[in-house]
């Protein structure tokens, strides 16, 4: 930060401004041009389950300010629909998740702008930028239909979609800045300067992982077919803090072993220094260990690879093209697969890594309070294990985190996550779903209750297959409910009966009392897998609506649509 000298001939508030504006000139940041003409409206929306939508929103919004822009940010919850065939200039960004879905906070837009009830937009200019993961099939699904529903009603285009991948900087950089450069032409990027949205992070963030101790990682199972790990790590000296309800990303490492098959099946000389993804170079061996993925193929790579192979079975899956077959040829299978079954010609390692994606760290949802923990973050891990198409495999993060760790220091950064916590006030009663390893934030809700003194009642239902071997945490929920800070524990052990029981079938078993608790103001929280065990819970959720509140199936839908509205339904679902 330049600093004029103290007797400078200028006010305070010239001081300030004149020392801003000449320490970005010099940092090579863009500077907008004065504004010629009335300032643009822009309304933005975001569709965000885990925040990366609202955070890239709220970013855009906070560069339009320094332009000729005047821009709105919503909710998409809390957006007013009447308003949408006035708007003139409409940016939508979105996520997806679960089986192509729409973000929990966008569904009730999503489902009237897809219904026959959405207006006309033939005044509306928008542009739509969509998040997801080419690892699923429904790749930047809710994006993609807010784009053609948009379209199809008559609303005209600012700038073609973007889909983002999981890596999606560059993505928004390109479609903000053409956004930008369409409505307002005289907002103009220096050319080679750094602009608003390139600006670094002070400290460790996910541009820039803290190298993290860990400080304890065992096993929570007692036998049995499961392994759920608790891990320990120290945050001491990274000035990283975190709420419960946020979680904390991994970054992972490959297993040594299948890199070296890989490498020795390759057909070019693999001792050599190939281009990484943060622009430097490495040695290709740690490259596919560190900073590639060698864990996923789906259609992209799969026909990137086929380009390059001889195989008649890829080219007859390219050219059916067809959704279900990829999806079933990519199931179970990883890169080497394609490396040994289906050999490619590749020039040499630059070559290869071309068209391999960037290896991404995973999210887990944190399961401690930073105030029962000073210091730490604590993890509860799932390890995936499988066999498939004659291979032991697993998952990339769970298995390094229970297999590959010693010795390490994992790079962590916090994801915050603000469709995820607890009520103001600690009076509010707390009823959580969390089977699995969807405990994790309830444990940390239940020390952060627990240490702050909440006066509100909590009710936990945790679930598993057997009592004997998968009571995760059993001692501390025991000594919660002892000492008066869980007043409701109710457990389902799927497979220790004849007739499997879930945590749903608790739900409704007591429905009466968890509608009287929602009678009281309880919040309703659910952790978990999202593609079977949240809808079920959800489908409960209406269930007992109807039935203890003696309402129709229109009625209880309107009212878990306001529990949401009111934040008093969150989902933290995967």
């Amino acid at each position: 930060m330049i600093r004029l000298p103290d007797d400078a001939p200028f006010t305070p508030e010239q001081r300030a401004w004149l020392e801003d504006f000449l320490s970005k000139a010099l940092a090579g940041v863009a500077i907008p041009s004065a504004p010629t003409g009335p300032a643009v409206p822009v309304t933005i929306l975001w569709g965000s389950q885990t925040g990366n939508a609202e955070g890239l929103a709220r970013k855009l919004g906070k560069r339009m300010k320094k332009g000729n822009f005047e821009p709105e940010i919503f909710d998409m919850a809390e957006y007013d629909r009447e308003r949408l065939p006035k708007e003139k200039n409409l940016l939508i960004i979105t996520s997806t998740y679960g089986d192509g879905e729409p973000p929990d906070n966008a569904a009730d837009l999503y489902e009237w702008i897809l219904s026959d009830a959405a207006p006309q937009l033939g005044d509306v200019s928008y542009s739509v930028l969509a998040l997801g993961d080419t690892s699923y099939p429904d790749f930047c699904k809710c994006g993609i239909d807010f784009d053609q529903r948009l379209a199809a009603l008559g609303a005209s285009k600012i700038q073609d979609r973007v889909d983002c991948d999981v890596d999606f900087d560059d993505e928004f950089k390109a479609w903000s800045e053409g956004v930008i450069g369409v409505l307002s032409p005289e907002f103009e990027v220096v050319p080679g300067a750094v602009s608003a949205l390139d600006q670094q992070e002070e400290g460790y963030s996910k541009k820039r992982p803290f190298p993290s101790t860990i400080l304890n990682n065992f096993n929570l199972n007692t036998g049995g077919a499961k392994e759920t790990h608790h891990v320990e790590l120290s945050l001491e000296g990274s000035e990283l803090v975190y709420e419960v309800g946020d979680a904390l990303g991994v970054v992972p490492a490959n297993p040594p072993e299948v890199v070296d098959e890989i490498l020795a099946n390759l057909p070019f000389k693999t001792d050599t220094e190939v281009p990484l993804p943060d622009g430097t170079e490495g040695p290709l061996r740690d490259a596919l260990i560190y900073s590639y993925d060698i864990g996923t193929i789906n259609k992209s790579l799969i026909q990137k690879w086929q380009e390059r192979s001889g195989s008649p079975f890829l080219r007859s899956l390219v050219e059916a093209d067809d959704k279900k077959a990829f999806e079933d040829f990519s199931w179970g299978r990883d890169l080497i697969d394609l490396v040994v079954d289906h050999p490619a010609d590749f020039a040499d390692g630059e070559d290869f890594v071309g068209i391999l994606k960037k290896l991404q760290p995973r999210l887990y949802s944190i399961a401690s309070s930073p105030n029962a923990h000073p210091g730490e973050v604590h993890l509860c891990v799932g390890i995936v294990r499988y066999e498939s198409h004659g291979r032991k495999r697993g998952g990339i993060c769970s298995t390094f985190l229970s297999d590959r760790s010693d010795g390490t220091t994992p790079g962590v950064f916090v994801h915050s996550n603000k469709a995820f916590r607890l009520p103001e006030s600690g009076d509010t009663p707390l009823i959580m779903v969390g089977p699995g390893t969807g405990i994790a934030p309830f444990r940390a809700f239940l020390e952060e209750r627990k240490i702050s003194g909440a006066k509100g009642a909590n009710w936990l239902f945790f679930g598993n297959p057997h009592q004997s071997t998968d009571f995760l945490y059993e001692d501390e929920l025991t000594a919660f409910k002892e000492d008066g800070t869980l007043q409701r524990l109710d457990l389902a052990w799927s497979r220790d009966q004849k007739q499997k029981v879930y945590v749903q079938n608790l739900m409704t078993e007591n429905g009466a009392e968890l509608w009287k608790w929602l009678g009281e103001g309880a919040a309703f929280y659910v952790c978990g897998d999202a593609s079977r065990m949240a809808k079920d819970v959800d489908a409960a959720l209406h269930e007992i609506a109807e039935k203890h509140g003696g309402m129709d199936a229109e009625a209880a839908a309107e009212f878990v649509k306001q529990l949401k509205k009111d934040k008093r339904y969150q989902r933290d679902v995967y």
